[in-house]
Order: C-alpha cells, then structure tokens, then sequence
C-alpha cells in the first residue's frame, strides 16, 4: 500500500506530520466510494420504508398474522422471518452491489463470489436467528405488560446486547475468520508490555485471516478476563511499522480504560427506552385506526419498525457525535501512552488510504455518517499533542 508517498518514514523537518497526507488518487476513489455508498444507504432507506408502509396499508400485513393462527410466540417467529426473508430477497440486487460489487471495483475486496455468498448466508442465519429472539421477547412483553412493556423489552435487550458484545468475539467472529497467535514473538511482547503499561491483562497478541476476503485493516481488543486478548488484522502486518501498530493498540486499549463499552451500552439504554416509549404512544393511537386487535397484534410490526427505526435516524447526528467524543478520548490516551504522535499520523494516514475513508468529508456528512473524527481532525489532535511536548 502506498498510502504515503515519498519520504513517509522520514523524520519530518518542519514539524510532526509535515510530510503525512493522504494519497490524492486514493482520496478520488475513496470519494467516489462514499457518494456511491451514500446513496446506496439512502436508496435502502427507501426501499426499507416501501416495504413497511406495503405490508400495513395493503393489508399484507394482516394476511400474515392470520395465516400464522399460531401462540404467540410461534406466530411472531413465523411471522419475523418470513417478512425478513422476503426482504433480503427484494432488496437482493441492492445488497449484491454495496457488498459485493463495490468493494471489489474500489479494491477493497478480492473474497471469490461463492465465499461472499457463503459467509451472507452464515450471517443471515445468525441474523434470523438473535432478530427473531428478540421480536419474540418484545412481544410476549407487549402482550403479557400492556403499560410497561417498554420498559421491561428495552431492560431485556440490553442485558441481551451485554451478553452479545461479549460472546460474539468468540463465538461469532470465527465463524468469517480464522485466529491464530501473532508469529512475531518482539511485536507480540511489545503489544502485551503496552497493555500492561495500560493496566490491562491480556492473553496475548492474536490475528485474523483478514487478507483472504479484503485489503481493510483493523484491531480489536476481545474477550474477557482471562480470554481478553489483542487482535490485529494480518493487513496491518508487514505494511504498518511496529511503532504504528502500537498507537493502533493503545487506541484499543484507551476504550477499555475508559469502560466505553459500559458507556456506549447506556447511551444506547437511553435510546432504546425513548423509542420504544414513542412506538407504544403510537401503536394505542393506530389500534382503532388500522383495526389492530391491540399492541400486541403482530400485524402492526411494519408500523413498530417505522417508529424504532425513525427515531433512531433522527438521533443518528446525537449518536455519531457521542461516538466521536469517545474516540477523541482514545486517541488522547493512545498518545499519552505511547507519547509518539509522528507514528499516530503516520498510522492514521495509512488506515485512511488503505480503508478508502475520506480524509475531509463535508460537514453534513461528518454529522450524519463518521461514528469517529475525521482524518484532519485526529491528525490535528496529534500536532497539538506534539506541540505540548516540545514545551
């Protein structure tokens, strides 16, 4: 990847970052890349919207529950996945060309046809299978708690997402990629040292077979207590020096010195209550109008999706801004720790080429899309920390 240009492993003379900046061709491409990807994302909003509104205002919907005379919690199942089947079906060619199609004409991918379809079915399988546990607690809920359903659902799949985000690493990771303990005995010592600097144990260094499927780099920090582990992406070996690798940890390590998991999990606590409340505020509203049997009648699922999924998008900017506040936090941390702002530059200058993420997007699209700071921002970060030190 040559994300740099000449000279990027050079000391900088007039400054730290001085020499760092995006690739010009990769930032045409990766503008490119968001403009089509935006559009696609608006254009399954859309579709999405259709669909819900189809299945209410045509009487699809009623067909449905009617059809599935089954107990509850068997009519809800059936009538989830039949509906989120029939989805994926319609929106099929759409899913084909944002998953498949554009990252392979942008480089970002060379995984074979058969492997992509192979690993959108395991994850459709998974998908069906968490989605239609959870429709099926929220509606017994519904039914069984008419007054504070809301509260007790939201309570439920929280404690449903806790135990989720901590067994996905190990449970639903490995079913798209392969783990093994990083090789370089020096990095791996280095990376683990680092944790220990931070006040955290870990198993080790780990990687993932990412470079079978896509060029995209990534770390993580996975697992729990004694299974807690480093994980780097193989991309990032070999194209990326040790001390970058290192920033890219620390990064990792400050979300879990700072409990960002516990902290995004309550944010999001909130978020679900809020709308939850409002979808059963609209449901009472729309029984006599659409002749639902209560807010229960699993017929009313289009109209319960619209006002989740709506007020969901109407907070995204909240959301993205709080997301990005975090990460601001651990890119801070990650400096303090490894106190090499040239190497953090020179990392985040080559995730940006290599990942084909817009290094200025406008402001519109910072506030809608970016969960964490733009390029020039966390690079301005750096100079500033930089600054600091020379003091």
């Amino acid at each position: 990847m040559g994300a740099n240009g000449p000279g990027a492993d050079s000391p900088a003379p007039g400054g730290v970052g001085d020499i760092y900046s995006p690739d010009e061709e990769r930032q045409r491409r990766s503008r490119e890349y968001a403009a089509l990807s935006r559009r696609l994302f608006f254009a399954e909003l859309a579709l999405g919207v259709a669909a819900l509104l189809f299945l209410l205002f045509t009487g699809l919907s009623a067909w449905l529950r009617n059809l599935y005379s089954f107990p509850l919690p068997a009519q809800v199942a059936a009538y989830f996945l039949t509906v989120a089947v029939g989805y994926s079906l319609v929106a099929s060619p759409m899913t084909y060309y944002a998953g498949f199609v554009l990252p392979h004409r942008y480089g970002l991918s060379h995984q074979s046809l058969g492997s992509w379809l192979w690993d959108l079915a395991k994850g459709g399988l998974v998908g069906l299978g968490l989605g239609s546990l959870a429709m099926v607690a929220v509606y017994w809920f519904l039914a069984a708690f008419p007054e504070i359903w809301w509260l007790l659902a939201a309570a439920f799949l929280i404690s449903f997402s806790v135990v989720l985000s901590h067994l996905a690493p190990i449970l639903i990771t490995p079913l798209f990629y392969k783990q093994k303990p990083l090789d370089d005995a020096e990095l791996s010592r280095r990376l683990v040292s680092l944790a220990r600097r931070a006040g955290t144990e870990v198993r080790g260094a780990f990687v993932l077979d990412f470079s079978r499927k896509v060029t995209e780099a990534n770390a993580a920090l996975m697992g729990l207590a004694n299974t807690r582990r480093i994980v780097l992406s193989d991309t990032l070996l070999g194209e990326y020096s040790a001390d970058e690798i290192e920033v890219i940890v620390a990064h990792e390590l400050g979300h879990h010195v700072h409990r960002d998991i516990p902290r995004l999990i309550l944010f999001q606590s909130v978020t679900i209550l809020a709308s939850f409340y409002l979808a059963g505020l609209v449901l009472k509203m729309a029984v006599p109008f659409f002749g639902f049997g209560g807010i229960a009648d699993v017929a009313a699922f289009p109209l319960f999706v619209l006002v989740v999924a709506g007020f969901n998008l109407a907070i995204r900017p909240l959301d993205n801004a709080y997301s990005q506040g975090i990460e601001s936090l651990a890119d801070r941390f990650a400096l303090r720790l490894t106190e090499n702002p040239r190497a953090f530059i020179s990392m985040i200058t080559k995730l940006t080429d290599q990942n084909l993420s817009e290094a200025e997007p406008s402001r519109w699209v910072e506030i809608f899309f970016y969960s964490h700071p733009p390029y020039g921002k966390r690079v301005a970060l750096a100079r500033h920390y930089a600054d600091a030190q020379r003091q």
